[in-house]
This record gives C-alpha cells, sequence and structure tokens, in this order.
C-alpha cells in the first residue's frame, strides 16, 4: 500500500498542470516558467496582500475564475466575489504566513508550489495568537502577461 501513496502526490500534480494544459496551448508564442527564487517571491506578495487586511488587495492576485478552497472554510470559492467574500473574514484575523517545506513544479506557462506552512492568527477581541499547520498547494498561471493564482488550497494538518 505505501508505493500507491507515494504515486498520490504525482497524479494530484498531473491533474492540476492538466487543468492549465489549454491555457498553455492558447498561447503558445510565449513560453514563462518561475524559478524557485520568483516562487518565493510570489508568496512573499500574497504574504504581503495579507498584511494589507485590505481584501480587494488579496483578491486582484487570483485570476478570474481562480478556486479556493480555503483552510478554514467549508464552501469552495471560485469566482472573485467569493474569494473577496472568505478574505474579508478571514483577514480580520491577521494572518503572517509561513512557509514551512515547498515541492515546485514549474512548466510553460504554469507553477506549482505544494508543501506545509504556519498560519499565525490573531484574535481581533483578545490579541491572543494562534499557529494553524497546514498543507497547501498554489496553482500559479501566465495569461495576458501576468502571473495570477489560479488555484489555492490549505488544509489544516490532519495529524497533531
Amino acid at each position: 500500500m505505501k508505493p500507491m501513496l507515494a504515486i498520490a502526490p504525482a497524479l494530484a500534480a498531473a491533474a492540476l498542470m492538466a487543468a492549465v494544459a489549454p491555457a498553455a496551448a492558447k498561447s503558445k508564442a510565449v513560453c514563462e516558467k518561475l524559478t524557485s527564487a520568483q516562487l518565493d517571491a510570489k508568496f512573499a506578495k500574497f504574504n504581503g496582500a495579507w498584511a494589507t487586511g485590505n481584501p480587494d488587495t488579496v483578491t486582484a492576485l487570483f485570476d478570474d475564475d481562480a478556486v479556493l478552497l480555503a483552510t478554514v472554510a467549508n464552501v469552495p470559492r471560485t469566482d472573485h466575489a467569493g474569494i473577496r467574500d472568505y478574505f474579508v473574514k478571514f483577514l480580520k484575523g491577521k494572518p503572517v504566513g509561513k512557509v514551512d517545506t515547498a515541492t515546485i513544479k514549474s512548466g510553460c506557462n504554469w507553477a506549482l508550489q505544494m508543501g506545509t506552512w504556519t498560519v499565525t492568527l490573531t484574535d481581533p477581541a483578545t490579541g491572543a495568537k494562534s499557529d494553524v499547520k497546514a498543507r497547501y498547494t498554489f496553482l500559479y498561471q501566465f495569461e495576458g502577461g501576468k502571473w495570477r493564482i489560479e488555484h489555492l488550497h490549505s488544509s489544516v494538518m490532519p495529524e497533531k
């Protein structure tokens, strides 16, 4: 059974790559790839957008038809209105993210960063801080001359 567990992340990555292949095919004239350092900068920009406390700043980083499967929400967000709605509430906790581990895959006009992260939240009423340990996946797509988040999935670690 262990070999199947090793295959699961590769299958998930392949499925995500297949999802952006049509967009990559449309823009064959341009083939952009991101390096590890550039992906680190994308995360820093995302974390910086959180720090503004402005849901519009965060939402602007997402593609128009992006999917957000958020850590602390049961509802998938599949458009800017839904993504913004999530961040209106979430940003009240003044989140600060820190990547703990990262695996990177990159191809023509897409990049995938996945791993584990810690998100520190501040209770607005008490000021108490709490850490949420979670897994994450960012899928970026280059389209119209810009890199934007096509998909973000974060889920709390299942084991303590």
